[in-house]
């Protein structure tokens, strides 16, 4: 069993920048992919970013070049630090945690709450 719990969200305007974390709890969360994916009002949960155990990571066309991903095993943590935000970022951003690191939100087996990111324009 792993729980995760998000944190880091806020209301920000357009090129600001927010670090997202998630705390995983269990002593496997090393061997865990961790994704993070995001849920704007009336739309579909979709595919933001995804880091395997071993460090591969992976983007949603949309954020490449301005979000990063990244884990502290040592921390139980995940990270995802966003620059240059855009309005179309806005959502509510969640931590998963899964055997791999892929972009379909039902091959994740845990999920944590979630934490709302709104990026004003």
């Amino acid at each position: 069993q792993v729980q995760l719990v998000e944190s880091g969200g806020g209301l920000v305007q357009a090129g600001d920048s927010l670090s997202l974390s998630c705390a995983a709890s269990g002593r496997t969360f090393s061997s865990y992919a961790m994704g993070w994916f995001r849920q704007a009002p009336g739309k579909e949960r979709e595919f933001v970013s995804a880091i395997s155990w071993n460090g591969g990571t992976t983007y949603t066309d949309s954020v490449k070049g301005r979000f990063t991903i990244s884990r502290d095993s040592n921390k139980n943590t995940v990270y995802l630090q966003m620059n240059s935000l855009k309005p179309e970022d806005t959502g509510v951003y969640f931590c998963a945690a899964g055997v791999l690191p892929t972009r379909n939100r039902y091959d994740y087996n845990y999920w944590g709450q979630g934490t709302q990111v709104t990026v004003s324009s």
